[in-house]
């Protein structure tokens, strides 16, 4: 089998997470000022670093496809919840009535990215299927509030150190 689904799939997610590492502490300032909490801050070192963090992901499973023919179901997962991300970003922007982190880049690139993994997946005989999309969901929301939560362990620039004053 031809393996052009994982390198569209990453290259269109690194696209895609370009826009995201770099809007998104611009969508998490907004997102405070409305809601009144400070928590959902973020500055671009950390933006990058949950990034980097998800990327391993994604790349892990891209690798996965190389060594099980494209029947690893983290990349199945991966595949079917990265296509399901694209509909999180436009419900975001819907949502806010405005520009969101990604929302630019979700339909023209991720999208197209994921459509040639699962397309590869189902002339191969191995189509993705509804517990993919299931398993992706559940692998990837946690996976993301995992790396955005690792993230913000890396402090804020220009605030003072834990126990300075």
């Amino acid at each position: 089998m031809r393996a052009r689904g994982p390198a569209a799939l990453l290259i269109a997610w690194a696209l895609h997470d370009v826009e995201e590492a770099v809007m998104f502490p611009s969508t998490c300032e907004r997102l405070a000022e409305r809601t009144g909490l400070p928590w959902p801050r973020m500055d671009g070192r950390q933006s990058w670093v949950a990034v980097g963090l998800m990327g391993t992901l994604v790349a892990f499973a891209c690798r996965r496809r190389h060594r099980t023919g494209g029947r690893s179901r983290l990349y199945r997962a991966v595949t079917a919840g990265l296509e399901g991300h694209v509909a999180t970003h436009l419900l975001a922007s819907a949502a806010q009535r405005s520009y969101t982190a990604g929302v630019a880049t979700a339909f023209p690139v991720m999208l197209p990215g994921a459509l040639v993994a699962r397309h590869e997946l189902r002339r191969a005989g191995i189509p993705l299927r509804t517990r993919d999309s299931l398993l992706g969901a559940a692998i990837l929301i946690p996976a993301a509030l995992a790396c955005h939560a690792l993230a913000r362990l890396t402090p804020v620039r220009g605030a003072a150190p834990a126990g300075r004053g």
